[in-house]
């Protein structure tokens, strides 16, 4: 079957959970024909993309997150407003995904979280099957929990994870832990989509503490922490622009740009991981047995809960700040039990192959197309 991806470009986890989905259905002797990224001015594509996926890569014009100027916070009235008075440029990566798919014609057409993607589906109505994937899905579970909202947050997250899955066929919520599914609804919990790099690494106990910063405006107070506590070691991940590859400000803290071979590396050797609550980072390092220090970005409600939920799998603590002197005193001072990730883990493969097979036994398309109820002006077209 052909598959083609809808990637959100906010983060890298949506990126490392397409390459991984790739993996298992190349091996399977399927093909994704193509992936469309969303791209921003604020961060590009990271090199390893390009270099573990191995279909053509299409980055578009798609929404993102706006911050503050010191790249901490996300800003929701400046994203919505910013968001809105780009739509021209929207819909011309609309089109482009149109014309992929209907050059390339795929089976199925697998969407990581991105707007763009739900509402491609919603509007042009292709005949290949639409799937969405995503930690955010888990909304759908009643045993999820919601983190405490400021204003309509816990609204607009629900929002626009409805957005992005508008007529979706499959929705699959990828879970820190195996939980109970319906067989008669749409939605699936699956395990997590973990890069197969991390089954090969050899798992060290280090002198440091790890982190990774999706937002670089984090990296001045990691700068001066470590300034004022010389025996805390610390390891840093960032993609900040303009900085060179490897940047050591002091002694005891060395910033290394976004390089996933080196980052997983560092992580199985780490004492533990300090990040901000994106899932993938988390997920990656409670299969390999690390405790992490879970820092929601502020603004980001869905971070709120990731660090909710992952608390209750057991992954370690959340703060509203980076604090190694906390996080090194909770190394110190708990045991930690061994987790039930690597179990859950396993049953990935498998799930996929049942979903792909049951769809195999059936059409590969949703049957003679339709027109909408409605029409959408698209600048040079109707549809």
């Amino acid at each position: 079957m052909k598959f083609l991806f809808i990637i959100q470009g906010e983060g890298r986890g949506h990126m490392t959970q397409a390459i991984a989905l790739a993996d298992i259905l190349e091996n399977a002797g399927h093909e994704v024909v193509a992936s469309c990224i969303g791209k921003s001015k604020r961060r590009e594509i990271p090199a390893f993309v390009y270099q573990n996926l191995k279909s053509p890569i299409h980055p578009i014009e798609s929404p993102n997150f706006e911050t503050d100027a010191n790249h901490k916070q996300i800003l929701l009235g400046k994203t919505l407003r910013t968001n809105f008075f780009k739509i021209r440029t929207f819909q011309r990566s609309l089109r482009k995904i149109d014309a992929l798919v209907k050059e390339l014609e795929p089976d199925i057409i697998v969407n990581f979280y991105d707007l763009l993607g739900g509402m491609y589906n919603l509007i042009f109505r292709p005949k290949a099957q639409f799937w969405v994937i995503g930690h955010q899905y888990m909304i759908h579970h009643p045993e999820f929990k919601f983190a405490k909202a400021k204003g309509l947050e816990k609204q607009l997250f629900k929002l626009n994870t409805k957005l992005t899955a508008m007529g979706a066929d499959k929705i699959f919520g990828l879970s820190f832990i195996e939980l109970e599914n319906n067989p008669n609804s749409k939605f699936k919990v699956i395990p997590p989509l973990l890069r197969k790099a991390i089954f090969d690494l050899e798992i060290q106990e280090g002198d440091f503490i790890l982190t990774y910063m999706v937002n670089p405006g984090y990296g001045e107070e990691v700068i001066h922490f470590a300034e004022e506590n010389p025996q805390i070691k610390i390891e840093a991940f960032w993609d900040k622009n303009g900085v060179e590859k490897i940047y050591q400000p002091s002694p005891n803290l060395i910033f290394h740009q976004v390089d996933d071979k080196l980052f997983l590396q560092k992580m199985a050797s780490c004492k533990g991981l300090i990040c901000t609550s994106g899932f993938e980072s988390i997920c990656e390092a409670m299969y390999l047995g690390k405790p992490v220090m879970m820092i929601p970005v502020a603004g980001q409600y869905e971070q709120a809960c990731n660090a909710l939920d992952a608390m209750a799998a057991g992954a370690g603590i959340s703060h509203y700040e980076f604090d190694f002197r906390l996080f090194d005193h909770y190394l110190s001072t708990h045991e930690f039990e061994e987790n039930e990730m690597r179990t859950w883990v396993n049953l990935l493969t498998q799930s996929i192959k049942e979903e792909i097979h049951a769809l195999e036994t059936k059409s590969n398309s949703r049957g003679p197309t339709f027109s909408p109820r409605w029409k959408i002006n698209l600048g040079s077209e109707w549809v």
